[in-house]
């Protein structure tokens, strides 16, 4: 199966899952994690695990002594070195390539294996950025896709079909009134968890790299502002494109032979653009959570948040009436209303909280004039003392 193919299934599978969960139970900041970020991890996945597109992972030389596939295989599964006091050489005259070399006993030495379980992170970053989602689907059970079976999305035609499914919705919203409260701390909880999940992925990298992806991004970029004569890649560095390998075997008399081979990783071609994307994706969804937490954390602890939300965002009722409705409800209510605002189109919410407001005995419209029972008690007395009069 060709690479392409295998991308545009992760592609499909991604667009079908969009289509088939019609009920939105989330925002954009949350869909980009385990939408994007996963379909991201998943195709780094497949590129590098796609051979058509670079050949062998790995070729090493030798003097012929040695069957090429063994010198390939064996290095592939062991590991391969650079010598990173080598990076800066001239290549040509002091190094044949950057980081190779003769060394001494103190020259500090890198291992490479990483490259070998390079695949194997990413599908599993990947599914890391998939559970608060599934954590929180769970959590949900359906309730939203349910409640709003028949009024979702835009709605035409089945007027009193339409109408008698929104006064069931408000129905169930004022028997359930003050009991969606945990149900809205598990969305927080899951959103505050996507931006955990963002920062424990970035010092897996970081961990995997040899501590060399936290700065790896700003390396790169101070690598470009460089004078094109005194700057070292550090992508070459992270991710060496040519390698040294030792292979020991024996020779015709028993004795011990030791056999240096440079070993071309042409799979660093990929990994290095790969993980340079993920640093700044990363930090720009790290950025973009943190904004999505803040403005939880607003909604949460401030009603007249909640109350801009409706006015501005759904724009909804008077500011007596929002006021009245935010008084009347808790963050779990706001929240249940939040997503059927998402989920409606803007005339049925509308009509929804209409309906709703009355329900609960708030008055939307302006006020009218006030009813016996709301009159002043001086008021009241003159009245009845003229009626007595009247009597008599």
């Amino acid at each position: 199966m060709s690479v392409l193919a295998m991308v545009s299934a992760v592609a499909g599978f991604v667009k079908v899952r969009y289509l088939l969960d019609k009920a939105v139970i989330d925002n954009l900041v949350f869909r980009t994690h385990y939408r994007v970020t996963t379909a991201i991890f998943f195709v780094s996945c497949i590129l590098v695990t796609g051979n058509n597109l670079i050949g062998d992972p790995i070729n090493c030389i030798n003097d012929g002594s040695i069957p090429e596939h063994v010198i390939n295989t064996f290095c592939w599964i062991t590991y391969t070195f650079s010598i990173p006091g080598r990076v800066g050489s001239p290549v040509g005259s002091h190094v044949a390539h950057p980081g190779l070399g003769p060394y001494v006993k103190d020259d500090e030495i890198i291992y490479h294996s990483y490259y070998q379980w390079v695949p194997f992170m990413l599908f599993f970053q990947g599914i890391l950025f998939y559970v608060p989602h599934w954590i929180w689907k769970n959590w949900e059970e359906g309730k939203i896709r349910m409640v709003t079976d028949g009024v979702r999305g835009s709605v035409i035609g089945m007027k009193d079909e339409r109408k008698a499914r929104q006064k069931r919705l408000v129905q169930y919203i004022v028997d359930t009134l003050h009991m969606h409260n945990a149900y809205a701390l598990g969305y927080f909880f899951c959103e505050f968890l996507n931006f955990i999940n963002v920062i424990l992925n970035m010092f897996i990298i970081d961990t995997f790299l040899g501590g060399t992806f936290m700065t790896y991004g700003l390396d790169v970029l101070e690598f470009a502002n460089m004078n094109q004569e005194n700057r070292t890649d550090p992508m070459i560095e992270i991710f060496p494109r040519v390698t040294k390998c030792t292979f020991h075997k024996y020779g015709p008399t028993g004795t011990i032979q030791k056999h240096d081979s440079l070993c071309v990783l042409a799979l660093n071609i990929l990994n290095e653009k790969i993980y340079i994307f993920l640093w700044f994706w990363l930090i720009f969804l790290a950025f973009l959570s943190a904004i999505a937490i803040v403005y939880s954390l607003a909604v949460l602890m401030l009603p007249s948040i909640r109350e801009v939300i409706l006015k501005r965002r759904f724009r909804f009722g008077p500011p007596t009436g929002v006021s009245a409705l935010i008084s009347k409800t808790q963050i779990g209510d706001f929240f249940l209303l939040h997503l059927l605002g998402q989920n409606m189109s803007m005339m049925c919410f509308g009509e929804l909280l209409d309906e709703l407001s009355h329900k609960l005995h708030i008055e939307n419209n302006i006020p009218t004039a006030p009813s016996t029972m709301e009159l002043s008690p001086m008021y009241t007395s003159d009245k009845l003392k003229l009626h007595k009069e009247t009597e008599a």
